[in-house]
């Protein structure tokens, strides 16, 4: 038992990683195109928050296996979207805990934890 919850810990960690790291890029890229063209306030919080769902999806359907997937993805969707805002604000994107935050949290979670369970499905372990 004590070797899953390693496992669990470590599969958690790495697809929490993977998807700030992934989401610091994407957002980096996306700030060109925001530079270049000023698009609105409003799209550029949906784009943020489809690349920021898009890779906990990714990266949960990629980085968790085994038992357990779908809370183990639902962990790492949580805890990368804390991780992704604590390093945006530390860049100096500032902190924004609002509704929207709460919105974000629940999908970005949903959206982790069933990418987890359909790549441990596809993946037949």
């Amino acid at each position: 038992m004590e070797n899953f919850f390693k496992r669990a810990a470590a599969e958690v960690l790495r697809a929490c990683v993977a998807s700030t790291l992934l989401c610091l890029f994407a957002e980096t890229l996306f700030a060109v195109f925001v530079r270049a063209y000023a698009p609105s306030n409003a799209v550029i919080r949906a784009v943020n928050w489809v690349i920021e769902g898009a890779l906990c999806f990714l990266t949960a359907m990629l980085f968790v296996h085994r038992e357990r997937a779908l809370f183990k993805g639902m962990a790492a969707g949580a805890l990368s979207v804390f991780l992704t805002m604590l390093v945006f604000a530390a860049v100096g994107g500032g902190m924004y805990l609002d509704g929207f935050f709460a919105l974000k949290l629940f999908l970005c979670t949903a959206v982790s934890g069933g990418g987890a369970y359909l790549g441990v499905a596809l993946r037949k372990e």
